[in-house]
């Protein structure tokens, strides 16, 4: 077909760039975490940087191909164009990408049990596991509502979580907390995929918080994420990080506006820019907390 991408532009859309904070401002914040507290090292946030981003796009691969193997990717469907779905991948191919990319990602998180120790293999293979059954599997996650969940947990706590421990060797009620606002702002991206294409998820039989709950739970969703965004640099402050970790308000303008953009009748093409807004918000969080925690 004449307007088909090249091969490279065809494999960077199918990682979804726009999604890949998620898996960036969480090593980076508990990098911050653990530079704060003197135990820095180059080598360990390195190895979580390479497994975040690999199980990240893995899952996203996966998400290419399994939601059109099971029928969510359809013509009727808004939103960026899909690998499997345009014809430019083969369902083959992109099921061997994923192997491939979360093989790599398995390779890598190895890495990590030299400074972690080997109780971090299970949760790495839980990882990877979960990238896959987000979709696939006898029990989809992301087609059963747990989507949310999942993002919560593995972006969240799991990611920043692990990358703190990895260094330091130990965990914080900080750390932690920071962690439930990276997790609830990286859910918040797939609030804003979800109720963007809520109508085509429930014809597929989707079942994702959005189409189980409705467009008002999905909008409260999303506020009470960008709510705690801005509880969490107050809470820091509170508990003697400084007044630079104050900073991070300076990302709640632009989470508001996108809550407020988070409307029935907002057109389709803007709730498609409204996931690009969202994931820079995160962005724009997550950076502006790990230098106020430096700073602090």
């Amino acid at each position: 077909m004449s307007d088909r991408p090249s091969t490279f532009r065809i494999w960077l859309l199918a990682s979804r760039p726009k999604t890949l904070p998620a898996a960036l401002v969480p090593v980076l914040v508990g990098s911050a975490f653990a530079a704060h507290a003197g135990a820095f090292q180059w080598g360990a946030a390195s190895l979580c940087l390479g497994f975040a981003l690999l199980v990240q796009i893995g899952t996203n691969f996966a998400n290419d191909y399994f939601d059109y193997v099971q029928g969510a990717d359809t013509a009727q469907r808004v939103g960026p164009a899909r690998a499997v779905a345009s014809g430019w991948v083969t369902p083959a191919t992109m099921r061997t990408a994923m192997v491939l990319v979360l093989t790599l990602a398995f390779g890598v998180g190895l890495g990590l049990i030299h400074f972690g120790g080997w109780g971090l293999l299970p949760l790495g293979v839980l990882c990877i596991v979960c990238g896959i059954a987000y979709t696939g599997g006898p029990y989809p996650l992301g087609y059963h509502g747990l989507g949310d969940v999942f993002v919560f947990l593995f972006f969240g706590l799991v990611a920043v979580g692990a990358t703190f421990f990895v260094q330091a060797r130990t965990l914080t009620p900080e750390v932690m907390l920071a962690a439930a606002a990276v997790g609830a702002l990286a859910a918040n991206i797939l609030v804003a995929n979800n109720y963007r294409d809520r109508a085509t998820d429930a014809v597929a039989g989707k079942r994702t918080l959005v189409v189980r709950f409705g467009e008002r739970a999905g909008r409260w969703q999303y506020g009470a994420a960008v709510l705690l965004s801005g509880a969490v640099p107050v809470v820091l402050w509170a508990r003697g990080f400084g007044g630079w970790s104050l900073l991070a308000l300076g990302a709640l303008p632009l989470g508001l506006d996108c809550w407020r953009r988070l409307r029935p009748t907002t057109p389709a093409p803007e709730l498609v820019r409204l996931l690009a807004r969202t994931a820079a918000h995160l962005a724009l969080f997550g950076v502006l907390l790990a230098l106020g925690v430096l700073l602090g």
